[in-house]
């Protein structure tokens, strides 16, 4: 298993890495953007290969370059 593989954030610490409050976390999940790893206990915990995929998939293209002018 990759090292980052086998590191677990918590949910807050998951959502101050991503820069998001835990609400907007949670809403995520809601939406099956992010899909958290479950304890014996119920809690939730977050992989940060997953974090890190999420983020490079969520970048936007630069915009394009405007024709007039060039």
């Amino acid at each position: 298993m990759s090292r980052q593989k086998s590191q677990l954030l918590t949910a807050r610490e998951a959502a101050g890495y991503l820069r998001i409050s835990l609400a907007s976390l949670r809403r995520m999940e809601q939406r099956g953007t992010l899909v958290p790893f479950r304890t014996l206990g119920g809690h939730r915990r977050y992989s940060l290969a997953m974090l890190h995929e999420y983020l490079e998939h969520s970048r936007r293209p630069p915009p394009p370059l405007a024709a007039a002018g060039l």
